[in-house]
C-alpha cells in the first residue's frame, strides 16, 4: 500500500458518516501524536478553556460576557452585538457610572474606556475585538486583562468612525501594560 493510499483510507476513516459528528473513527498513528502533542495540546488546552471540549460545531458553545456600560451609549451596544455574532452570551448591566465598576475590577485610569466587561476571569477594557479576547483566555496570561483605550475609530462598535490603527494592551491592576496586539 502507498503512503498516498494510506492517508486517503484513513482521511475516509476520520470523516463524518451517516450525518455524525466529526469524532474519530479510526486510531491515530504515530505520527498523529506526535503533531497532537507538539502543536495540537495547544489548541486542544486553548478550546478547554473557552469551555469547547466535545462539541462538534464550536459556535454552539458560547463564553459568558458580563458587560457594564451605560443604557445611552450606541457603541457599547454595537461591541455586545460584536461579540454575540463572535459566539459569546453577552448580559448586560446598564448603570448611570460604570467608574465604580471599574474600580472594582482594577481598570488603570489611564486604559479606560466607555464599557468594561468580564470574560472568563479576565477584565475587558474599551473596544477590543473578540478574536483578541478569545486568543488571550486560551492562553491563560497572568495578566489582568486587554484594553483598548479610548474610542478607536474603526474598533469593534466604532465602524461608523474612520478606521485607525490602534494597538490592543495587556494590562496588570498595578497599570503597567505591553502591547498585546496591533489591529
Amino acid at each position: 500500500m502507498t503512503h498516498e493510499t494510506r492517508n486517503a483510507r484513513r482521511s475516509d476513516a476520520l470523516a463524518p458518516q451517516n450525518g455524525e459528528s466529526h469524532v474519530l473513527h479510526a486510531p491515530l498513528s504515530r505520527r498523529d501524536w506526535v503533531r497532537l502533542a507538539s502543536g495540537g495540546s495547544a489548541a486542544l488546552a486553548a478550546l478547554a478553556a473557552m469551555g469547547i471540549t466535545g462539541c462538534s460545531d464550536a459556535s454552539a458553545q458560547s463564553i459568558d460576557v458580563a458587560l457594564y456600560a451605560s443604557e445611552d451609549c450606541g457603541c457599547c451596544h454595537k461591541w455586545a452585538d460584536h461579540m454575540t455574532t463572535a459566539g459569546f452570551k453577552v448580559e448586560k448591566h446598564l448603570m448611570q457610572d460604570v467608574s465604580s465598576k471599574k474600580d472594582a475590577l482594577q481598570v488603570p485610569e489611564a486604559l479606560r474606556s466607555c464599557h468594561t466587561a468580564e470574560v472568563g476571569g479576565y477584565v475587558f477594557e474599551g473596544h477590543v475585538p473578540a478574536g483578541q479576547i478569545k486568543r488571550f483566555i486560551a492562553e491563560r496570561s497572568d495578566f489582568r486583562g486587554l484594553a483598548v483605550p479610548g474610542m478607536q475609530g474603526g474598533s469593534p462598535g466604532m465602524e461608523d468612525s474612520p478606521k485607525v490603527a490602534y494597538e490592543v494592551l495587556a494590562f496588570r491592576a498595578d497599570g503597567t501594560t505591553r502591547v498585546y496586539a496591533h489591529a
